[in-house]
């Protein structure tokens, strides 16, 4: 049997989840045929076979995520010796006969395709694996309170699951009861006693509402680049306005904000950069791709914006309408998900006035713009009231300096205040 791994779909990540297979074992299929459809961090592909043949092993459900690199599918070719699956060659390493599988495997833990031995425990009065064990921690799940279905009494992991959705009652509270109060002989009443409140039978604590779920594409994507962007980038954030007033009417503020992006960066290049951390680089940009954050129900996207330093206004617009007509269809080429050089954020169309974006690595700068407010402005022998753009650069400290940063976002508002 060939077995075809998962191969990098062309945006650098670690793995990809199943949406839905488009074929089944024991199917034919030929070179080239959509086999099975992935969601990345971004977009959802279809992944062809590479082989004419027939599909021997499916390695996963929908819903699963599959390593990059991991097996993904095994084929069955005419005529070519078929080689051991990875099952096979554990089963002779370990020289010891199959079990049924019973949804876990006792002792043991499953990574992606491969199983690899674990030792077993005793919490709470029941068996569990280390793996089993962190996933209750994760879903905040009481192993005393999990019957366990596994051979030899093990609590496996989708005894966990199950627990999750539907808790079940702590052991031993239907045999709990609250003994009868104790009679007691009311004190003497007098007239000069008070009057004691009426009392109020106390309402019960509602448990809490909702169900645990699994975070899963894109928003399983955005958590894990967040919290890779925390553990490495030295953030710091600087704010302030942008006077708009000379703005004719209908001015694309995406446009001019782009516009000014570039401004900036002429003035400092630095902010146009990249920064290698490991290796202590940096990569100061001739070019300008801007990484628009787009936000959306499944989650936040960037988006790459090429060419900004070469575009005019029509160019921009037209490449702006066609990024987001793909993030909405989810038909983003990977080509257009990495290797921008700076990024972009414009909240500002929702709520807010100023915010400490996130950057992702490894950009080293993030511009975000707030909503738009009028603001009484002094001028020349009196006051006037001018629209303004609140702005927020965060930029990463390690490689940028604080004059750099202020002279980056001083050229960026002295841009935006210029008219069409």
């Amino acid at each position: 049997m060939k077995i075809f791994n998962l191969p990098d779909l062309g945006e650098g990540l670690p793995d990809a989840e199943i949406v839905e297979w488009l074929v089944a074992e024991g199917d034919a299929v030929t070179l080239d045929q959509p086999m099975v459809s992935m969601e990345t961090a971004k977009a959802v592909v279809e992944v062809p076979s590479p082989f004419t043949g027939v599909i021997a092993k499916l390695y996963g459900k929908a819903g699963d995520v599959i390593e990059t690199g991991k097996p993904l599918a095994g084929f069955t070719i005419e005529g070519e010796a078929s080689a051991p699956t990875p099952e096979a060659k554990a089963e002779v390493k370990k020289e010891a006969p199959a079990r049924a599988d019973t949804g876990t495997v006792v002792g043991a833990m499953e990574t992606s395709d491969a199983l690899v031995s674990e030792a077993l425990s005793t919490v709470a009065g029941v068996k569990v694996s280390p793996a089993v064990r962190a996933l209750a921690r994760k879903l905040k799940v009481d192993l005393a309170a999990v019957t366990p279905s596994g051979a030899d009494g093990v609590v496996t992991k989708a005894d966990v699951e199950q627990a999750a959705k539907n808790p079940p009652k702590a052991r031993g509270q239907s045999q709990i009861s609250t003994p009868a109060p104790r009679p007691q002989t009311p004190p003497a009443k007098f007239d000069s006693d008070p009057k004691p409140p009426p009392r109020r039978d106390a309402t019960p604590a509602q448990p809490p509402s909702g169900e645990w779920e699994p975070i899963r594409g894109t928003r399983r994507t955005m958590a894990r680049v967040m919290s890779e962007s925390h553990a490495q980038v030295v953030a710091t954030t600087l704010m302030d306005d942008a006077d708009i007033h000379r703005w004719g009417h209908g001015e694309d503020i995406s446009v001019r904000l782009l516009r000014s992006l570039w401004a900036g960066a002429q003035a400092e290049p630095g902010l146009n950069a990249w920064y290698d951390g490991p290796q202590n680089l940096r990569m100061i940009h001739k070019g300008m791709h801007v990484g628009m954050a787009v936000d959306t129900p499944d989650g936040l996207f960037a988006v790459a914006l090429r060419d900004v330093h070469s575009s005019d206004a029509a160019q921009l617009r037209e490449a702006l309408n066609r990024l987001k007509e793909n993030t909405r269809n989810r038909a983003i080429p990977p080509e257009d998900l990495k290797n921008y050089t700076i990024m972009l954020s414009n909240f500002g169309v929702f709520a807010g006035r100023y915010a400490t974006p996130i950057i992702n690595p490894p950009c080293v700068a993030i511009i975000a713009a707030g909503k738009l407010r009028h603001e009484v402005t002094p001028v020349l022998g009196g006051f006037e009231v001018h629209r303004v753009m609140p702005l927020s650069l965060t930029f990463d400290h390690r490689v940028c300096t604080g004059g750099e940063a202020a002279r980056f976002l001083k050229a960026m508002i002295e841009d935006l205040g210029l008219p069409a």
